[in-house]
């Protein structure tokens, strides 16, 4: 039922961080992984350190932001490479100010990145998959998909909105057999959040706000990522599943 063998996903922004660790465990779980970033050689890097000789991995370097790109690159992947049968919209951007000084320039950079990439992605994506009458997607929601927090308004705000959108696509596209849902990471030890790992003030607060009274290690977030994407989760859409140590669950 978890089995990924004979499939093909795709992981955007899966060079580092949540995206490799979810795109690992889909390899492990049998799947084919197309690994994607913007820079070519973290990716290749990427791909290099998770070749362990048993894993089927490819790399396909691509901007989640560019609608040109993306339909060049998902065409690529579909005739070249295999059909598109599990998406991870993982592809996103953090920028921190406090609103009143926000540049605009960072607001648009990050609702580019956090939600208008996974609307180009996904939509591509799904022209194959309802032709096929059958798929995956999972969007890379946040804790902020339902709460806000000081000094990331534009990650708040795209992340609110990328919930609303995974509905909106499991709305539209549950008749084709095709389900698409989130996975809301709560704070996880990763290489992009050691600087807030290390303030004390921050991480205590982590600490002290999560029941689990920890960060999240990074291979956590694989067994749901392994069940969104297989047939186990066959009438789960449109839901957004929190792995974040009880974080939600208590004021």
């Amino acid at each position: 039922m978890f089995s990924l063998e004979g499939k093909l996903a795709l992981v955007t922004g899966s060079s580092r961080g949540l995206g490799y660790s979810m795109a690992r465990g889909l390899a492990d779980a049998g799947a084919a992984v197309v690994l994607n970033g913007r820079d070519e050689t973290r990716l290749a890097e990427a791909k290099s350190s998770l070749d362990n000789g048993k894993r089927t991995l490819h790399a396909k370097a691509f901007d989640a932001t560019d609608s040109a790109e993306v339909e060049a690159a998902i065409e690529d992947i579909e005739k070249s490479i295999g059909p598109i049968e599990i998406l991870f919209n993982n592809a996103g951007i953090i920028k921190r100010a406090p609103m009143v000084d926000m540049p605009e320039s960072d607001w648009r950079a990050v609702v580019d990145a956090n939600l208008t990439g996974p609307f180009l992605v996904g939509r591509t994506v799904a022209r194959y998959m309802i032709q096929r009458r059958h798929g995956k997607i999972v969007n890379t929601c946040s804790l902020t998909s339902e709460e806000a927090r000081n000094t990331v308004s534009p990650y708040a705000a795209s992340k609110a909105g990328l919930k609303l959108l995974t509905q909106s696509m499991a709305t539209e596209w549950a008749q084709y057999n095709i389900q698409v849902n989130g996975i809301g990471p709560g704070f996880f030890a990763t290489e992009l959040t050691v600087p807030l790992q290390n303030d004390p003030q921050f991480d205590g607060w982590i600490k002290t706000r999560t029941p689990a009274a920890r960060w999240g290690d990074p291979d956590e977030l694989i067994g749901p990522a392994v069940f969104l994407a297989s047939e186990g989760s066959s009438f789960v859409n449109g839901h957004i599943l929190y792995v974040d140590g009880g974080f939600l669950a208590t004021m």
